[in-house]
């Protein structure tokens, strides 16, 4: 029997989207603190210390799981948006930069849950349980932010998690896939990953992919994004990479004082 809320949704928007979740009276949608777009008449909203899936939790318990989320960069507290209203209500939510929203029903994952970058959480379902995931692994503690401390999401019912740009689903079989170490949007948790050294020392100082790539070995989903922040951030920066080809251009040329 299903102990996470039955939600309904409809995600809206192509290049920056958004997800809209119908709620029946009394259910409840949880998510990250301002994530939330707009409610209608007869949602209530709530901020709590964690997600509210196992409502027994002792304080001691609350605190080091809003601990933990602080480790992997997420607010302390979690808004509980609840219809408490005698008809079906919406609550909207959108992501904090451009991207699209994956909807994945945690029940048809296997063991019932799914790894997410540390940023990648939206909303999900009363019911979904987040915690830290800490990666073993070696070369994933040489990068520290990115692919050391992850976040993992468990339950069965539906849970939202945003990407940058556009999202590639790739379903390996008993393969490896090596990719950006920041395009890693979320996996499987059967899917092993680590973050290894790009190759040759020439490789890593001229080659202009990082020194690192993260490594995807096994049998399982994964998807991946083609902007995540730290890239935008870089092109929109006005000493990024993207002011070189501006000023070099011919209109750049012309016009620049």
């Amino acid at each position: 029997m299903p102990t996470s809320h039955v939600i309904d949704y409809q995600i809206k928007g192509e290049s920056i989207q958004i997800v809209e979740v119908e709620l029946d009276p009394l259910e409840t949608v949880i998510a990250e603190a301002g994530a939330m777009l707009f409610m209608e008449e007869g949602i209530l909203f709530e901020t709590k210390m964690g997600d509210g899936s196992t409502p027994n939790q002792g304080l001691f318990d609350k605190l080091l799981s809003a601990g933990s989320r602080l480790l992997v960069g997420e607010s302390l507290f979690m808004t509980h948006f609840t219809n408490r209203g005698n008809k079906k209500a919406k609550v909207g939510f959108s992501a904090p930069y451009p991207g699209t929203v994956i909807p994945v029903e945690l029940s048809q994952c296997p063991g019932q849950e799914l790894i997410v970058q540390k940023d990648g959480f939206l909303c999900a379902a009363y019911g979904t349980k987040l915690s830290m995931f800490f990666n073993r692994k070696i070369g994933a503690g040489l990068v520290g932010g990115e692919g050391f401390i992850l976040e993992k999401l468990q339950g069965d019912g539906k849970a939202f998690v945003h990407a940058g740009g556009t999202v590639i689903e790739r379903t390996l079989n008993n393969e490896t896939l090596r990719v950006d170490t920041g395009c890693v949007v979320a996996f499987e948790s059967q899917i092993d990953f680590d973050v290894e050294t790009t190759g040759s020392l020439k490789s890593m100082i001229f080659g202009g992919e990082g020194i690192y790539l993260a490594t995807l070995r096994g049998t399982g989903k994964v998807w991946l994004q083609s902007m995540p922040i730290r890239k935008l951030i870089q092109a929109l920066s006005p000493y990024g990479n993207n002011t070189r080809k501006e000023s070099s251009s011919l209109l750049g040329g012309l016009f620049e004082s």
